[in-house]
């Protein structure tokens, strides 16, 4: 049941969606598969999250790894791909390490759930943004290429609120993706900088999110459960909230966004980390 939720893992080749999973490179169009509607959806219907990776153990935490072959769910090129996770003063970081033998698109994210006081609705955590623009969707939760401003939007995360608290409004965005599930623009520098903060006021809990990607996807868990989980836990719509950092989804389709393209032989380097603290 949660395989299709993506419950934790890292999604790739290319994270998120890309519309008709069609795109072109180097003059050559590409067709990928389809697994979400009449799109390509967080790399496809063997995706990254379907393998089993090779495993080192590091000093500070463990780093995974695998190939992924020319062709591979329609993507060009044969992507070595790395992603190491650590472990220090209540901060995970996530490092993600690639290279391919030939030009091709490399977007790789973390699709974990986040609930800070351990089940139940997280409405009532407080989320912060640090985005005052955000990438319009279409009814089949694409990106059209417009950037919108926050202002004056449900979409106003600038300063902390209740992630329930617009989420309810009779506005197109929120209709168009059944709630939350957009991609908000970040300051795109390549330097690792703040990106959310997640917050209950119940557990005391924080989570701050810092990344080098330029930009961040919510999803408020619209299509969550339900289902009973591990030790009779119940799973249920907007149980948690998701903030995948990312390239903008719909990339290669939308003439203003920045290309994922990773040329070949050059490294993709790319870093989130999930900070935690109480009260």
């Amino acid at each position: 049941r949660t395989a299709d939720k993506y419950c934790g893992p890292v999604v790739g080749r290319f994270g998120n969606r890309i519309g008709k999973g069609r795109f072109t490179l180097d003059g050559k169009e590409y067709q990928l598969t389809i697994n979400n509607g009449e799109n390509h959806l967080h790399g496809g219907l063997r995706g990254f999250d379907k393998y089993v990776w090779d495993a080192e153990v590091l000093e500070d935490g463990v780093k995974f790894s695998r190939v992924s072959l020319d062709g591979e769910e329609g993507y060009p090129g044969t992507l070595r791909v790395s992603v190491s996770y650590r472990v220090a003063n209540g901060a995970l970081t996530i490092t993600y390490d690639a290279v391919s033998d030939q030009d091709t698109l490399c977007n790789l994210t973390n699709h974990s759930y986040f609930n800070l006081n351990g089940g139940g609705t997280a409405l009532s955590h407080t989320l912060q943004i640090h985005a005052d623009r955000f990438t319009e969707n279409s009814d089949q939760c694409m990106p059209t290429g417009k950037i919108l401003p926050v202002d004056g939007t449900p979409f106003d995360f600038r300063a902390p609120k209740p992630v329930g608290r617009d989420i309810g409004q009779d506005d197109v965005q929120l209709r168009n993706c059944g709630g939350y599930d957009h991609n908000f623009c970040l300051a795109d520098t390549g330097a690792l900088l703040p990106a959310a903060v997640l917050s209950s006021a119940e557990s005391g809990v924080t989570m701050r999110v810092s990344t080098t990607m330029p930009g961040v996807q919510l999803y408020a868990a619209n299509f969550l459960g339900p289902w009973t989980g591990k030790g009779g836990a119940m799973y249920e719509k907007r149980d948690a909230v998701c903030l995948e950092t990312q390239f903008y989804p719909n990339a290669m389709q939308c003439e203003a966004f920045r290309k994922p393209v990773l040329k070949a032989g050059e490294r993709y380097h790319q870093v989130t980390v999930y900070a935690f603290s109480n009260k």
